[in-house]
């Protein structure tokens, strides 16, 4: 009886707009393949992140920076393990900084970066059942746009949280501020980060779908997603970093990879929340169309 009760109350629920956009959301996660598009977007940036750590670390040998200093601010975020993988990677490269390996680093950059960034265009335009495609050449010129946009990100991120304590002082200490404008600092060196991570995410998923499709979306309708992506992101990392550090026993299952195996599940929850952040768009955007965008039960054949 009971579970006729409720089957009976979901039924007269179909024509709330709640339950349509959670139909759409999870009728797209997995008609999408979003676990899948996930682990493609992770192999994507392992592949450009260690380029990006020394196109980033050759620019940080020419400023009076310590790269000793790289990680403090991100222990909250990043497991211990792999923390000790990334120092023992950059403490490499400080003694193989070059001219030509900033130049070669930064054109690995772009292009490993611009096939992760294809991959999210691609999910993006699945989540919104986007049939047609860009001509190659304005498919790879939107990513590269974008790969750009995700290192300058990289780079407020890791400025804001690494660096911010510092900047702060140094900028403070010669216009000699006073400690209410420090304190304003502090506050604004996490939320700086925080809202440049929603607005590029907004921005990529405004421009991804193919505008052929006569999909024209404003960046208030991809607020939603680039919120959950960014907020979503840094709670699951959060989580997981504490999990690892407290609980997790990696380094004695895998050994000398445990840092690497960190790593990569660290990456695919930030892939998967990259790509949720897609469906939940498309969702609200059926919700608000009030069309089925997938085919989701009975929503689509009506």
């Amino acid at each position: 009886m009971k579970a006729l009760n409720i089957k009976d109350r979901l039924k007269k629920q179909k024509n709330k707009k709640w339950y349509f956009f959670l139909n759409q959301l999870i009728c797209g996660i997995k008609e999408d393949e979003v676990t899948a598009v996930g682990a493609q977007l992770t192999y994507y940036l392992i592949l450009s992140i260690f380029p990006f750590l020394i196109f980033f670390l050759n620019i940080l040998s020419y400023t009076s920076i310590t790269q000793e200093n790289l990680f403090n601010g991100l222990d909250i975020l990043l497991p211990q393990e792999t923390q000790k993988l990334l120092q023992g990677i950059i403490n490499e490269i400080a003694y193989s900084s070059s001219d030509t390996l900033l130049s070669l680093s930064f054109l690995l950059t772009l292009w490993t970066g611009s096939l992760g960034i294809t991959a999210i265009i691609k999910a993006i335009n699945k989540a919104y059942n986007v049939k047609k495609k860009r001509p190659y050449w304005r498919l790879k010129a939107i990513a590269i746009i974008f790969t750009v946009a995700l290192a300058l990100l990289l780079i407020i991120v890791l400025g804001m949280l690494v660096f911010g304590e510092l900047i702060g002082n140094k900028i403070f200490g010669l216009i000699g501020a006073t400690n209410i404008f420090i304190h304003l600092w502090e506050k604004l060196r996490i939320v700086i980060p925080l809202m440049s991570m929603i607005i590029i995410f907004a921005l990529l998923y405004k421009f991804s779908p193919t505008p052929e499709e006569g999909i024209h979306l404003k960046i208030r309708h991809t607020l939603p997603g680039a919120i959950f992506t960014t907020i979503g992101w840094v709670i699951a990392s959060m989580i997981f970093s504490y999990y690892v550090n407290n609980f997790g026993k990696y380094s004695k299952t895998y050994g000398s990879l445990g840092g690497i195996i960190v790593l990569l599940i660290w990456l695919y929850i930030a892939s998967i929340m990259i790509v949720l952040g897609g469906e939940i768009n498309g969702a609200y955007a059926a919700t608000m169309s009030n069309k089925g965008i997938n085919e989701c039960g009975d929503d689509e054949k009506k």
